[in-house]
């Protein structure tokens, strides 16, 4: 029977990787497999455990521990659709556009650092998918060239995903980590920001060095219609609010989506005051009638990922109540050599982190560090847990279909896949490594020299 349900999880995992050679959304196999890996385990009454640290396996009845996985992989939901709403609610007001205010250069190799360092810290803050489609559609007005164009937005692919590594706000996976509370909010940062910030400064300076960044732009920025008036106010509002919900945890000791709900009742609650003000006023299009911006922003948030983050979230659960993730971790630590330094500290090998990272460019990221979680059975802020952090949150920019940023980009610029392997990717994986290295110089000689 495992064998059987081993094999259900890899086709399904096949599936979920060949998306865009199926021409099928990635959400029908994860909610395929997971369904199905939890009926055969019902239907054949397997025993199931939840692993708990320090304990070990602790068996259960399946209903039981389905509720229970069921429960963290919520936290998880709940918390990215408050996220997703609020930025909606940003847009809806134009608050994006606050953003061209800071471009004011027509250096290439000027813009391009603006750019990245942009992609950079939004990513951080609003999730590294949004940053890479606010910032390519400002692209879009400002430069008309396309093929420099490609350039710029590869480069913010790299740069968008590096910044999303070190935030527990900025990538699903480094969420998943800061919720399923294998890493801390300030050791996470402490661990990751300087890695990441190599892994996008490094090939940003060798690309601004090529003669495809010299010179100064031709064409001229293009006029847009006026902002709304409240967009300033709304893009800090939001932005400010999501930032907050790590302050909130670190207060209340409560999960993140708590203060995430918060956090977007407060924004809501504004957007809803500044709409009605403004239709009172006469300022308001006949769209803002029928829509107030909280139910206009819950209509256009991606329920498609919602729905592959449970499906492929709880499918892995089903792997981890039976115990077969927990065996293969320790097959794993067993066999394979670490590269770093060792010391207590270090669980999980060096070489199985890297390839978790260079393997998020080939399959979906999320799957894996769901999988880590399950296999890695170490305490909060294990250095391994920043590691994984790092390296999935990166790994996926060597291929352009490798990151939900990558994947957005291709479509928005109809991206090439080979035209971005021969000239962006080999930048990412030059990047991805100079960040490992910084990564593994900071934990074994700075900050766990005394250990």
């Amino acid at each position: 029977m495992e064998i059987l349900l081993i094999t259900i999880f890899v086709l399904g995992y096949v599936a979920i990787a060949m998306e865009h050679t199926f021409k099928i959304d990635k959400l029908i196999p994860a909610l395929g497999m997971m369904a199905i890996l939890w009926a055969l385990i019902a239907v054949n009454h397997l025993e199931v455990f939840e692993i708990l640290p320090g304990i070990g396996k602790e068996s259960h009845h399946v209903e039981g521990v389905l509720l229970h996985h069921l429960g963290k992989t919520a936290e998880i939901l709940f918390f990215l659709m408050g996220a997703m709403t609020i930025v909606e609610i940003v847009d809806y007001f134009d608050g994006f556009s606050t953003i061209k205010s800071f471009i004011k250069t027509k250096s290439k190799s000027k813009l391009l650092w603006l750019f990245t360092i942009l992609a950079f810290v939004l990513s951080a803050i609003i999730d590294n998918l949004t940053a890479t489609i606010v910032l390519i559609t400002i692209l879009q007005k400002i430069i008309k060239d396309r093929d420099t164009r490609l350039w710029f937005a590869g480069l913010i692919v790299i740069a968008a995903n590096a910044g999303g590594a070190w935030s527990p706000i900025g990538d699903v996976t480094t969420t998943m980590l800061w919720i399923a509370n294998k890493v801390s909010a300030s050791e996470l940062i402490k661990h990751v920001l300087i890695p990441s910030i190599l892994c996008f400064v490094v090939p940003t300076f060798i690309a601004s060095r090529t003669k495809i960044f010299k010179g100064f732009l031709e064409a001229e920025v293009s006029e847009d219609k006026p902002k709304d008036n409240y967009s300033a106010i709304m893009f800090y509002l939001g932005l400010g609010s999501i930032l907050f919900v790590p302050i909130f945890k670190t207060i209340t000791h409560l999960p993140p989506y708590v203060g995430m709900m918060l956090s977007l009742a407060i924004v809501a609650a504004v957007a809803e005051f500044l709409s009605n003000r403004k239709f009172s006023m006469g300022d308001a299009t006949s769209e803002n009638v029928h829509h107030s911006p909280i139910h206009r922003s819950l209509s256009k948030i991606e329920m498609p990922s919602i729905l592959f983050f449970l499906g492929i979230l709880m499918a892995v659960a089903a792997l981890e109540s039976l115990g077969m993730l927990f065996d293969f971790a320790g097959t794993l630590e067993a066999n394979v050599p670490n590269l770093g330094t060792e010391h207590a500290s270090t669980k999980i090998s060096d070489l199985v982190v890297l390839l978790l990272g260079v393997g998020s460019a080939i399959i979906d990221n999320v799957p894996l560090v769901a999988a880590s979680i399950g296999m890695f059975q170490i305490g909060l802020d294990e250095p391994a847990w920043h590691f994984i952090a790092y390296s999935a949150g990166t790994g996926g920019s060597i291929l352009i279909i490798g990151s939900a940023a990558g994947v957005v980009a291709m479509g928005m610029e109809k991206i090439d896949f080979m035209w971005y392997l021969k000239n962006i990717g080999w930048l990412a994986l030059v990047g991805f490594l100079s960040g490992s290295v910084g990564f593994i110089i900071l934990r074994d000689f700075l900050l766990n020299a005394g250990h």
